[in-house]
């Protein structure tokens, strides 16, 4: 770095080993689980809602995604707060608006202000996921700093299993609103922790802020993920999904046009020549993809094709879950890494990813004990490729953005997981339909190609073709996550021996330099 920029970002050289740096990292995860939680925890609550708040499907569907298409629109612009204003105060700031946001849900009386409640929780979400992993850049060293990331992306894990079985358990007890409620202890202490134990930083060079930018990135994202997550429910060439598709692919493009010629980017699309940061997003996206398809095939294989209600689903899909999270709190991913190297671990991680995902398909058609032995590999590959990525992708951005950096990896995550339930369902779809008996041909899904059946046999024969459907996706999604592995490490190889650092462009006096990535 540039004594200027020196200058400018003093808080953020390295502070050494912050005494509480494991309490501070074990609050903020807590408040990463909330986030995590919410995105998965309203599936179980949808009866509920229905009879009790009078929701149409519409208003339902608005209820769910109201959350990620705010939360997905506004993470590059969350991080670039964090990092011009201070990481500490935007975590605070992320951290009342999601407790009050949960308050005004639990409390709603009507669906459109539970949908405005959830769209307010988005904006403290987005400000949680990028400001809570920033802060883990900043206390922790080198040394440490694997297995804190390691810890950090294992609560994404936790949270996608553990969100149907909280949800079920406090329906049990409780009414829906109990869903939004308990997040309110969790803000109150996540906030009094962070007040008192988590040093500020921030990395204000005198810029601009970069308004257009903010707004062509929540453009194209919410556009994006709109399409995504439009396609299984209107058909992927319906109108809805090519015209918010075209908007968001539209304004992705604009952002980055813009990023390249403004004096100050929210994003220096510059980091994009670096292979170590290609190559950490192109496995970014490819995990998320496997992880994002795969849990969406895993809850239909579950219910759908072995019988099992939601709560019981749940449940059998937890050693995914906690393979990951003993791998990573026990610091054995971490401990390999230095070992294998960054591009080792990705492509170990993905492959036995792939590995996992292929054996579900050819072993757990006609029971559990076959999806249960693919579930701990897929862990043991999440918990080998996902810190390494995250760790990547941050190592590839200069410190001074950090906040920009965890808004990257949410975004790719956010991206990656849609992804992959649209490429993944669409191939089920597609063999599901082509292997339907005639009685139940044209059918698009597996509940009316059920009413149309008369007779035991083609009610078999469609249960089988659904079976059928699903074990392709998942050898497709596996086939593309190993392919992806490859590649990225590839890149990252390349990186590594070439000693590469992106090309940075210059900077206007006064500003702070994109500072080399650190490699």
């Amino acid at each position: 770095m540039s004594p200027v920029a020196s200058d400018a970002t003093t808080t953020l050289q390295p502070p050494g080993r912050t005494a509480a740096r494991w309490l501070i990292l074990a609050v903020i995860c807590l408040a990463q689980l909330t986030v995590i939680l919410d995105n998965t925890v309203l599936n179980v609550a949808i009866p509920s809602l229905t009879g009790e708040l009078g929701a149409s499907t519409a208003d339902v569907q608005w209820m769910i995604n109201a959350y990620s298409l705010v939360q997905s629109g506004l993470l590059l612009t969350a991080g670039n707060s964090a990092d011009r204003y201070g990481r500490k105060k935007m975590l605070a700031v992320g951290l009342v608006l999601f407790g009050v946001a949960s308050l005004g849900a639990g409390l709603a009386q009507s669906p459109g202000q539970l949908i405005a409640a959830r769209a307010g929780m988005g904006v403290g979400g987005a400000l949680l996921v990028t400001t809570t992993l920033a802060v883990v850049m900043q206390i922790f060293d080198d040394d440490e700093r694997p297995k804190a990331i390691g810890i950090w992306s294992s609560v994404n894990s936790l949270g996608f299993a553990a969100g149907p079985l909280i949800g079920g358990t406090l329906l049990d007890h409780f009414w829906w609103g109990s869903l939004f409620l308990v997040n309110l202890p969790v803000a109150v202490m996540a906030l009094a922790a962070v007040i008192a134990l988590v040093p500020e930083s921030s990395s204000r060079g005198g810029e601009c802020p970069d308004l257009l930018g903010a707004l062509l990135s929540m453009i194209g994202m919410v556009g994006v993920v709109f399409a995504i997550i439009s396609g299984p429910v209107t058909g992927w060439l319906s109108g809805r999904v090519l015209v918010s598709a075209a908007i968001g692919l539209a304004g992705l493009a604009a952002f980055a046009l813009w990023e390249l010629h403004v004096p100050y980017p929210m994003l220096d699309m510059h980091f994009f020549r670096n292979r170590r940061f290609i190559g950490a997003v192109a496995g970014g996206i490819l995990v998320a993809f496997g992880m994002g398809g795969s849990m969406f095939l895993l809850t239909q294989h579950l219910q759908l094709v072995l019988g099992y209600g939601p709560l019981d689903a749940g449940l059998r899909m937890a050693p995914l879950a906690v393979t990951v999270i003993l791998l990573n709190f026990t610091g054995l991913s971490a401990r390999l890494l230095p070992r294998l190297g960054t591009p080792g671990m990705i492509v170990s991680g993905m492959s036995l990813l792939a590995a996992g995902l292929a054996a579900i398909s050819l072993l757990g058609g006609d029971g559990y004990g076959g999806m249960l032995t693919g579930l701990i590999v897929m862990g043991v590959g999440v918990a080998f490729a996902m810190p390494a990525m995250a760790n990547a992708i941050m190592s590839a951005i200069p410190p001074a953005k950090a906040g920009v950096g965890a808004g990257v990896n949410g975004t790719l995550m956010e991206f990656g997981q849609g992804l992959g339930v649209a490429v993944l369902g669409a191939v089920l779809n597609s063999r599901f339909v082509a292997l339907l008996p005639l009685a139940a041909a044209g059918a698009g899904s597996l509940p009316a190609a059920l009413a149309r059946t008369r007779t035991d046999a083609e009610r078999t024969a469609v249960h089988d073709a659904f079976a059928a459907g699903i074990g392709t996706s998942q050898l497709v999604g596996a086939a593309a996550v190993f392919l992806g592995g490859l590649v990225a490490a590839l890149l990252l190889r390349r990186a590594e021996r070439a000693g590469q650092d992106p090309e940075v462009p210059a900077t206007p006096a006064g500003a702070e330099p994109a500072a080399a990535p650190a490699e």
